[in-house]
């Protein structure tokens, strides 16, 4: 549906520059991923996604996220996921650094079909996700030299995530055939939302959103990979916020 293409561009130029205070402090950082599904019968198969962020001007690591699943296949169309992950991340007391881990347990669905951006195009796949996330976020203080984990408090958050892989070339044929093999765009938004209590984060509604676009290069069914620029603005706690530019570079394995 072009529709939900143009829909998806539009949020993403209204979030870069619509809604950050002139302000908000600035970053640069780099992201690397794996996104992995295997499919183990009909209706079942695991996930798995694995990520490595960087502090400001790619220093040292910020966090490391790994994000195991099981997929229940309802439909061709529609995917079910729960899941856990395990989030060691940087955190900063009293001037004392160190790493202490988020836990999170996660359930989601994700909706995929198909559209054609003209007459002679191959066939665009878009995917919507909702994810719901159970967050249980530690808190520290600077003792000795060293953080101490005093105890875990609970947070929850929805996002909404949509993204487009878009072919380029086409077939010159009546019917496009799937897309296996080529170079492609990607351009995706996801927006993350704080439900229930917000004070353990930042007392918002509103928590956080990642604007992308990246070229790809589809290497079979069953691989991807790409790079590109996402732009994450996180609202912190009272005005301050955060406009983090990020270069991503990711694999996808379909198996």
């Amino acid at each position: 549906m072009k529709n939900t293409i143009q829909l998806t561009l539009m949020m993403i130029f209204l979030t870069i520059i619509g809604i950050r205070p002139a302000h908000a402090q600035t970053q640069f950082t780099g992201w690397l991923a794996t996104f992995q599904n295997y499919k183990l019968s009909p209706k079942f198969g695991l996930y798995f996604d694995a990520q490595f962020r960087s502090t400001d001007q790619w220093r040292q690591m910020n966090a490391l996220l790994l994000r195991p699943g099981v997929n229940f296949y309802f439909t061709p169309s529609l995917t079910g996921t729960v899941g856990y992950a395990y989030i060691p991340q940087q955190r900063i007391s009293s001037g004392v650094t160190g790493y202490l881990p988020e836990h999170r347990t996660w359930q989601q669905l994700i909706y995929t079909h198909t559209t054609r951006l003209g007459h002679h195009a191959r066939n665009t796949a878009i995917s919507h996700r909702l994810r719901l996330e159970q967050r249980y976020i530690p808190k520290h203080h600077a003792e000795d030299g060293s953080l101490v984990h005093d105890k875990n408090v609970y947070a929850g958050r929805l996002r909404y995530f949509t993204r487009a892989v878009i072919p380029f070339g086409g077939a010159h044929t009546i019917t496009a055939p799937a897309f296996t093999q080529g170079f492609f765009a990607a351009v995706q938004n996801e927006i993350f939302l704080n439900i229930g209590d917000p004070s353990p984060v930042n007392g918002k509604v509103f928590d956080q959103n990642r604007a992308y676009l990246a070229l790809g290069y589809r290497c079979s069914k069953q691989f991807d990979v790409e790079t590109g620029y996402l732009n994450q603005y996180i609202s912190g706690a009272g005005s301050n916020s955060i406009n983090n530019h990020v270069l991503q570079v990711a694999t996808y394995i379909r198996l």
